[in-house]
């Protein structure tokens, strides 16, 4: 009996040990499932269904941020990868000023972290990205972060790398008994990426959404359910130069339902 309940006592003294680390250690996390639907896609088939899987967390030393697309392509498969395909990226960041305990600030900079990401996805090159990043503070955005990579494209298209631009924002406005969320981020290649199989061109993806708070205005819970629309502008889709013979310019926009969890 006594040795039961030391058992019990250490267990539950690891647990709230435990419990007390992790609040200490990990600040928030959130995640999603987003359902898209679009027409007008460059290279890849014209009209496409996306569901979207996120994941955002903030620790001690930094934040993460993990997407998985799964794209369904309507009416006409993808001659290199069939009905349906997949791409994401993981992108996590180290904060310079929690790790050293320092308050990184300089005018508008809030913190200096080192910034990675991992692109993926079936029969893409996969790509490695690092360089450094910079959370700033902009007068009525939730955030504003500016991350500068080196950009290394592996597969049938390496190359020596090249600097990549990648600017993510937030910004909230109330819209009668609820708000209007228009949120995303810009990746700007800013040279091209040349070997002797190829050349990977500089391009620009412009992708925010603009949606509604559904779920606050039906009094479901804030920040809970979306609706509204995603916007898509990529010149040189995945880095190849548009010509006359294939229009590589992609200019459309994807009705929305997004729901937190």
């Amino acid at each position: 009996m006594h040795c039961k309940h030391w058992g019990v006592t250490l267990a539950g003294g690891l647990l709230a040990a435990g419990q007390a680390m992790a609040g200490d250690l990990f600040l928030w996390q959130t995640n999603s499932l987003t359902y898209l639907y679009g027409k007008n896609f460059a290279i890849n088939p014209s009209i496409q269904q996306t569901i979207t899987f996120e994941h955002a967390d903030k620790w001690k030393y930094g934040d993460n941020f993990l997407f998985v697309d799964r794209i369904f392509y309507n009416g006409k498969a993808d001659p290199n990868k069939g009905p349906h395909t997949y791409y994401g990226e993981f992108s996590p960041r180290l904060s310079f000023g929690k790790i050293f305990d320092q308050k990184l600030e300089y005018g508008p900079i809030k913190d200096v972290l080192l910034a990675m990401t991992y692109e993926y996805g079936e029969g893409d090159s996969e790509a490695y990205l690092i360089g450094p990043g910079f959370d700033l503070a902009v007068p009525g955005f939730n955030y504003f972060t500016l991350n500068f990579y080196r950009r290394h494209t592996e597969g049938p298209r390496p190359g020596t790398g090249v600097w990549q631009i990648t600017p993510s924002f937030s910004y909230t406005i109330p819209v009668g008994r609820s708000n209007v969320l228009i949120d995303g981020y810009m990746d700007w290649v800013v040279d091209n990426d040349q070997n002797s199989r190829g050349t990977y061109h500089a391009n620009l993806h412009f992708n925010p959404q603009v949606k509604y708070d559904l779920g606050k205005a039906l009094n479901l819970g804030e920040k809970q359910l979306y609706v509204g629309f995603e916007y898509s502008y990529w010149k040189n889709k995945y880095g190849i130069e548009s010509s006359s013979r294939l229009d590589t310019n992609q200019n459309t926009a994807s009705a929305l339902i997004k729901v937190h969890f």
